[in-house]
């Protein structure tokens, strides 16, 4: 913004008129008696000869005569040159200044440098990302998407250790569990969080009357205790070893199998975000974190790396403290997000004033990767003059620039300042809004939200029930995340799947825990004790029994069909021809050729 100048060409005038004034007083009085003598006559104006140019040459007969009582009284050619002509003074906003950071290290500058003079350059990429290639070949239907996050050697893991724990507890008692159980057990979890039954009681969900039969229709609930009483992700003989050097002992294989594979399925877009999480938890835990701006302010607080966009969880890292005897880590925010972005090309990555720093721009150069986020007015590499608040008008911008870095200090209120550091904006743009709003502060609002969106969305329809192990906390946020995530999969490669529907997510979650439930529900031998339960249970054992019959069946001759319009097979929601479907004799449903007989599988 131009400000004004701090004396105008009329001010300059003014005094120059003042100056005149003086000294036509002191002419008059030193000429007082010589005044007095020709005050009575005529006035008469004398005219300076003006030297003109040899080029320029006017006739008496060319000149225009002068009017009586006109003023024709010239000036010589200094005085023109000085009232006409004066030299204009440096604009104080086109000013170049220079300011010098606390630690006197680097050199602020108040006009940004042009494209040339960059030392390090990154290649912004403006893609949207999405699903990747290996994930788009491997999803069928929403259960093989969340098992990309929860593959057979993750399941072999849990399922190893934990019947070898229920064989030391149970003993002869327990029956080895296999994948069909697992994934039964998992599907009730998620169910349960689709219900927002997280702090609900455990027997509440089995109840005869007050509770779903489909929990009763799964397993019971001796059965799902026991699974959470024994379920462990680590041999338990070899944990004291391994926990001496490691905190994160008792579950690192199975959390380090399922972080690889997040990266695996997704292409972040062109902003990632990087903040901290925090898994609510109260119980005993070696690296539990006290952090009263949290909602649940106790519990265990994990790095994540997120697309902006869609608030797929790219990367994470459980934060397990220092280690007993050990110095405080330094620069620990610039670790974490090296760590959290590495093999990220092309992106633009937010954070918070925890990890943002000038030492950290550089090294995401150096990475191609581009930094916006807010800084703590206590940073070594700031100028005192952003920093203060005196003498600052509200919605007032300050702008400061090096080779690499762009510093903004903006006041949308009185006696506070924010301050923004950016690798990616090289100008001092504002926006047209009523507070001039920098555009450096728009696209970290923007983009700010990665993280925190994954935590809202996540405790929503969270798994996660009563316990005092934290290894179980921590697998049941491992579950609660990949469900999120295989909605996103799920969601960009179907965007027609529900279209319309603000509640896609719960109906893709519930189909998740029915899909995972359903082949143990198949296999059941004995029927449960409440006529709900048991009803769906033959409902589902005769329905799969009839579709596995009728599809090994040989076809019957077709039967025409009343209509010539296509229509929906009662057993399947395939939508088939008119001259390739056929009709029940009794209750005249449509079915499909796969499904063809005279009388179809209700009538029978």
């Amino acid at each position: 913004m131009r400000r004004h100048k701090l004396h105008t060409s009329q001010d300059a005038c003014d005094v120059l008129f003042r100056k005149d004034q003086e000294d036509n007083a002191e002419h008059i009085e030193r000429d007082e008696s010589t005044d007095e003598e020709d005050s009575g006559s005529e006035d008469e104006y004398e005219s300076k000869e003006i030297d003109e140019p040899d080029d320029v040459v006017e006739s008496e007969a060319e000149m225009e005569p002068v009017a009586e009582g006109e003023d024709c009284t010239f000036y010589d050619k200094e005085e023109e040159s000085t009232d006409e002509v004066e030299p204009e003074e440096e604009d104080p906003a086109e000013r170049k200044e220079h300011f010098q950071s606390k630690d006197k290290t680097l050199i602020w500058s108040t006009i940004p440098p042009s494209d040339g003079r960059r030392i390090l350059r990154a290649e912004r990429e403006t893609s949207h990302g999405g699903p990747t290639a290996y994930a788009r070949s491997r999803i069928d239907d929403i259960k093989s998407t969340f098992d990309l996050f929860l593959p057979k050697p993750i399941e072999d893991v849990v399922l190893n250790m934990t019947n070898k724990e229920g064989q030391r507890v149970y003993g002869n008692k327990w029956r080895k569990m296999d994948h069909m159980d697992l994934q039964a057990y998992v599907g009730m979890l998620i169910l349960a969080g689709v219900y927002r039954s997280s702090k609900e009681a455990t027997s509440s969900l089995w109840h005869a009357e007050s509770g779903r039969a489909i929990f009763r229709a799964t397993m019971t609930l001796k059965m799902f205790h026991k699974i959470s009483r024994v379920i462990r992700f680590d041999d338990k003989d070899t944990r004291d070893n391994r926990s001496a050097r490691d905190k994160l002992a008792p579950i690192r294989n199975v959390w380090d199998k399922w972080v690889s594979l997040l990266p695996l399925m997704y292409d972040p877009g062109a902003d990632v975000t990087v903040d901290e999480r925090l898994v609510p938890f109260r119980g005993r835990c070696p690296f539990k974190q006290y952090i009263p701006s949290k909602p649940g302010k106790y519990g265990i607080k994990i790095w994540a790396a997120c697309d902006a966009r869609s608030s797929y969880a790219w990367n994470m890292q459980v934060y397990t403290g220092k280690s007993a005897g050990a110095l405080s880590e330094k620069h620990q925010g610039m670790r974490v997000v090296l760590d959290m972005t590495k093999g990220l090309q092309g992106k633009t990555i937010t954070c918070d004033n925890f990890f943002t720093s000038h030492a950290l721009g550089l090294q995401l150069l150096k990475r191609k990767l581009y930094m916006v986020g807010t800084v703590r007015a206590n940073k070594p590499e700031l100028p005192p003059a952003l920093v203060s608040k005196t003498n600052r008008a509200r919605f007032s911008s300050k702008f400061a620039f090096t080779e690499t870095h762009a510093l903004v200090s903006y006041r949308p209120k009185k006696q506070r300042n924010v301050l923004l550091m950016s690798t990616l904006h090289r100008d001092a743009a504002v926006s047209s809004r009523d507070d001039k709003r920098p555009k450096i502060i728009e696209d970290y609002n923007r983009n700010k939200g990665g993280v925190d969106n994954l935590d809202k969305v996540t405790s929503v329809y969270t798994c996660k029930r009563m316990t005092t192990r934290w290894p179980l906390v921590v697998f049941y946020n491992m579950l609660d995340v990949s469900a999120y995530n295989s909605f996103v999969l799920w969601s960009e490669i179907n965007p027609a799947w529900n279209k319309g529907k603000n509640n896609r997510r719960r109906l893709f979650m519930e189909e998740l825990g029915r899909q995972l439930v359903m082949p143990h529900i198949k296999r059941r031998k004995v029927n449960p004790r409440t006529s709900a339960a048991a009803k769906l249970v033959n409902e589902i054992q005769q329905f799969s029994s009839s579709s596995t019959s009728a599809a090994a069946a040989p076809c019957p001759p077709a039967l025409p069909g009343p209509s010539t319009k296509r229509s929906r097979c009662k057993f399947c929601p395939r939508r088939t021809d008119v001259k390739t479907s056929k009709m029940c004799q009794k209750c005249n449903a449509h079915i499909c050729k796969d499904h063809a007989i005279t009388t179809c599988l209700a009538c029978n």
